[in-house]
């Protein structure tokens, strides 16, 4: 009987292999990638803000600018707040990789997807208030003397690097949901 055990163990086949481990980040470069993506954030957010404020056009007898339009105005406060909690973010990712520390891993997790939502919600604001009221101009016959293709533009350019800042800031968010359980 025990050579019969024997022999049928030798004809088992082996255990199939165990799969690899998946692969290790280290903090530090995490750390990195995070300081780059908030430096990109920052930049685009402050590119967005200044083509945004410089949008106006001449309209006889008075100028339209962006903040005659509220929906622009909304683009322009989500602008602000993300430059704002951009720029904090950044000054504190600058102290983590000087220190070597991981930070505030509640604040990076929760305003990360906080800031990445309202720079969506403004994102989508400035490209659709921009579509409805081209379209409408384009139709009216009144603005075929007017040149305002320009302003649109910028209405574009700026809602595009706002969905930039956002599709930046959604990185950061994985980021920091990928650092979070691995710390708390």
């Amino acid at each position: 009987m025990s050579e019969t055990a024997a022999t049928i163990e030798e004809a088992a086949p082996p255990p199939p292999p165990l799969p690899p481990p998946p692969p290790s980040y280290s903090s530090a470069s995490l750390r990195l990638a995070s300081l780059i993506l908030r430096i990109f954030t920052f930049l685009l957010l402050l590119i967005s803000l200044i083509v945004l404020c410089t949008n106006t056009v001449d309209v006889y007898p008075q100028k339209l600018r962006f903040q005659d339009i509220y929906a622009y105005r909304y683009m322009l406060s989500t602008i602000v707040i993300g430059t704002a909690y951009s720029l904090l973010q950044l000054a504190l990712s600058i102290h983590n990789v000087v220190s070597g520390q991981d930070g505030i891993l509640l604040l990076d997790f929760f305003g990360d997807k906080l800031i990445s939502y309202l720079l969506a919600s403004g994102t989508g604001a400035g490209f659709a208030i921009t579509v409805d009221t081209k379209r409408l101009t384009d139709a009216d016959p009144l603005f075929e003397l007017i040149d305002i293709r320009e302003f649109y533009d910028k209405a574009y350019a700026s809602a595009s690097l706002l969905l930039l800042a956002f599709c930046s800031t959604a990185m950061l968010s994985i980021i920091s949901s990928y650092t979070l359980p691995k710390k708390v």
